[in-house]
């Protein structure tokens, strides 16, 4: 038996936590950098598990990994469904969000740091800031990824300008509102069919993510000018990350710009900023930007994951749905009265995202059809489509 006094002075009978105190413990938790330690952590005992809930360390790493997640101003869970209302003390209410946010959290911080592939994420084109001769040099040409169609050339060009610092935009919606992003692809265009075969590179190029303040549907490309100024313009968007500029090679290849870390972008929409010209056109001596092919890399965290941008002062709100991890089959959405109207409202909305992605690689405009191996203007790429498709509960 262990004498009285030691049941006082030994420490191996006491809590790590009580014994450190909560501010050494709070800063030795804070230290982790790997998710799945937190989430041990959490397994450890009750008392550990409340003290990773009620700090909210879960949340901390997840803003570590990409601080973009501070522009949520909420998480909720969705499920298929919807919570019995029943009376609670307001302790209980608060120790459910916080058991809540734990639970969110932890997931979406594996989810950010899993090893996943990544692909081409780009869905349609949102619009261009010009357009020299549309549309036969339409930014929908970047979606190609190649600079000739039928022995013709594939590519954007911008208007002429006679100022060589003039930027132009090209902006992109993504295959969903939940994407992480590590690196953006382009290629300028070389004018094979131009004395000197000149390539149209921009000086330098900048990113910027986000999401579109404008009604669902009305931010898509357009051919009228004035509304196309209305869904490219700033005012328009909330953009919740900016990168650093990255000089441009004056060479006809597909250029890599590696974000400086992996980015979530929350709204699905990615402008490039193309800054500065460096190439005039002999014919009337102004420079132009022409892009033959664009990428935006990364991955998608829907179903899972979603976000509410409909807030008109710009707020977003994070959106877990941990069912749509279970669903296999057409069957399983098959309504039986139980399910939540907000989970069919974000499943149908995911669900014809992914069509349309899907379809635009398989189809593509029909415009863009050729004999050989382009489908649609798309070269059917086996890596991209699979990991299109793959682990897709709506597919």
């Amino acid at each position: 038996m262990v004498p009285v006094e030691m049941e006082v002075d030994d420490p191996r009978g006491w809590d790590f936590v009580d014994w450190v105190g909560p501010d050494a413990s709070a800063s030795i938790f804070r230290s982790l950098d790997d998710p799945a330690d937190i989430v041990r952590a959490a397994a450890v005992s009750r008392s550990w598990r409340r003290f990773v809930v009620e700090n909210e360390f879960s949340k901390s790493i997840c803003l570590r990994i990409c601080p973009e997640i501070a522009n949520f101003t909420s998480a909720e869970e969705v499920s298929r469904s919807p919570p019995q209302p029943h009376a609670e003390s307001s302790h209980g209410v608060q120790r459910k969000a916080l058991e809540r946010d734990y639970r969110i959290y932890s997931y979406l911080s594996g989810a950010l740091v899993s090893n996943s592939p990544s692909m081409d994420c780009i869905l349609q084109c949102i619009g261009a800031s010009s357009t020299d001769n549309f549309p036969d040099e339409t930014i929908e040409n970047t979606l190609i990824p190649h600079d000739r169609v039928k022995h013709r050339p594939s590519y954007w060009s911008s208007g002429g300008h006679d100022d060589p610092d003039a930027p132009e935009t090209l902006t992109y919606r993504l295959n969903c509102d939940m994407c992480i992003v590590d690196e953006i692809k382009l290629q300028p265009f070389k004018a094979y069919f131009q004395y000197g075969h000149p390539i149209y590179s921009s000086k330098a190029v900048r990113f910027r993510m986000g999401h579109s303040k404008l009604p669902h549907g009305s931010d898509s490309f357009v051919t009228v000018e004035d509304e196309n100024l209305m869904a490219i313009a700033d005012d328009n968007y909330v953009w919740t990350y900016t990168s650093p500029e990255f000089p441009m090679l004056q060479e006809n290849v597909l250029q890599s710009f590696k974000l400086p870390r992996p980015v979530l972008c929350i709204g699905g929409i990615v402008k490039v900023e193309l800054l500065g010209r460096v190439q005039k056109q002999e014919a009337d001596d102004r420079y132009y930007i022409c892009i033959c092919h664009a990428q935006v890399r990364g991955r998608s965290l829907s179903p899972v994951f979603m976000v509410d941008t409909s807030d008109p002062a710009g707020y977003s709100v994070l959106k877990y749905l941990p069912d749509a991890k279970i669903l296999r089959s057409e069957d399983a959405m098959l309504d039986d009265g139980s399910e939540s109207l907000e989970w069919h409202s974000l499943v149908a909305r995911y669900r014809r995202m992914r069509h349309l992605a899907i379809m635009n690689v398989l189809l593509g405009p029909e415009e863009f059809m050729d004999e050989d191996d382009i489908i649609g203007g798309v070269l059917m790429d086996e890596d991209d489509l699979g990991g299109m498709l793959e682990d897709d509960p709506f597919v």
